[in-house]
């Protein structure tokens, strides 16, 4: 890249060898990422960190909405651009460039880049990419390998498949709020959305997961496919044991806060300098952590011995661990009960995430440095390979910023011709 580089990071961090021996897992591999917003570009995100060249396309006078969506901002050292800390975590490795595809000749440029593209990927409310000739089935015919990933809210087909779908109202509809909140009684009670986009991040997983098995298919059948990802669907999925609870025994599994529905003692404590987390699973936990909190008779006393024991009597085991824990701090307990093989540790905020000894060791926080923006850092890959890491190509690009570059090395058009789309605004 001519426009953007990489900064050196520590020795470790995949940053600083931006291409591996193999160039990633998916080196050759053409994306065309048409969507917007958090779910489509966390999935082609997630192909750039695996090597395939992600080509991001625009809308022409702004690009993808998310640029917009704050504040806090990064901003360039001047003060001349501003993007938003939100369009930086779905949005590395990729290249931009902006095209209006609602313009036949926009559209024919879009088929040329079709030509060559082993994956693409859209987010269009479903049909839309088909009345401009750019649907799967019209797509399949310039390149039958090619593998189309739609997420939608409600995907391509029944009766919501038309409507628009957010994660938030998704969280609704799906369940999530459902299950999610402080427990009917208490202050504060009531229906509680997940702090972070969690159907957008699942859904934007989930074409990842698809993509990748239509690749297998395709090295099969040498034909590509339509994959067809929901958020609802995604959502839906996510609910696990509280929908089986449902289905299987009509026991519908009420919120309960930071506690969790069937696994206790499994949540937030105080101590005597703030809270920890502590989570068992299974009596042989729970008897440990009887032993060093220095009751060990909990281990085999009838209202805690057994897991569902300790839940009838939720409340009663909550005051004496409680009392339990008082009589030392944080860093004391997370040593004393990890020490025992049982899961306990802090209530980080952002500043602890940041300095966590153990996610610095696992480079889950990369720098990369755009020419114009200046320094952007980013949370690194969780995808960890022993033979070929993951790759930080390039910052997350500005709208447009690699159209003449791409037009140039993947359509050869000339100068001119590109001077030409411009001046219509279809680039």
């Amino acid at each position: 890249m001519n426009d953007s580089s990489v900064k050196p990071a520590p020795v470790g961090d995949t940053a600083s060898n931006p291409k591996s021996a193999s160039g990633g897992i998916l080196a050759g591999m053409k994306v065309l990422d048409l969507s917007r917003v958090v779910a489509g570009p966390l999935a082609g995100q997630t192909l750039a960190d695996l090597g395939a060249d992600v080509v991001k396309i625009e809308r022409v006078g702004g690009g993808d909405d998310l640029r917009t969506l704050g504040p806090p901002w990064v901003t360039s050292p001047d003060e001349s651009l501003e993007q938003s800390t939100y369009f930086q975590t779905v949005n590395r490795g990729k290249r931009s460039l902006t095209l209006d595809f609602a313009d036949p000749d926009g559209a024919e440029i879009l088929r040329g880049l079709v030509a060559e593209a082993d994956i693409f990927i859209e987010n269009f409310r479903t049909g839309t990419l088909a009345r401009y000739g750019l649907g799967y089935e019209d797509l399949a015919k310039i390149n039958p390998r090619l593998i189309y990933c739609s997420i939608t809210g409600f995907g391509q087909t029944g009766p919501y498949s038309d409507r628009s779908g957010y994660d938030y109202l998704v969280q609704a509809m799906g369940g999530q709020m459902a299950v999610t909140g402080l427990p009917d009684g208490m202050t504060g009670a009531g229906p509680m959305r997940v702090g972070v986009p969690i159907a957008d991040i699942t859904a934007g997983n989930n074409a990842v997961i698809g993509i990748l098995a239509a690749i297998i298919d395709r090295e099969k059948t040498g034909k590509g496919q339509q994959i067809d990802i929901a958020l609802f669907d995604s959502q839906v999925a996510l609910l696990l044991n509280s929908l089986s609870a449902w289905l299987n025994a009509r026991a519908p599994l009420p919120r309960t806060g930071n506690d969790h529905p069937t696994a206790v003692p499994n949540g937030v404590f105080e101590v005597a300098d703030g809270h920890v987390l502590i989570a068992t699973f299974n009596d042989r936990e729970f008897a440990r952590l009887a032993e060093v909190l220095g009751h060990p008779e909990w281990a085999t006393d009838d209202k805690y011995a057994r897991s569902r024991d300790r839940l009838a009597n939720r409340v009663d085991l909550s005051r004496d661990m409680t009392e339990a824990l008082s009589h030392h701090g944080k860093q004391h307990w997370m040593k004393v009960i990890n020490g025992a093989k049982v899961s306990c540790g802090p209530i980080n905020d952002m500043p602890d995430i940041e300095t966590d000894e153990q996610l610095v060791d696992r480079n889950m926080f990369v720098t990369l440095t755009h020419d114009q923006i200046g320094d952007v850092r980013v949370v690194g890959s969780p995808l960890k390979f022993s033979n070929t890491p993951v790759v930080y190509n390039c910052p997350p690009p500005l709208a447009g910023e690699h159209t003449d570059e791409l037009l140039r090395e993947r359509l050869t058009l000339t100068d001119a011709q590109i001077e030409d789309l411009r001046a219509r605004k279809i680039i």
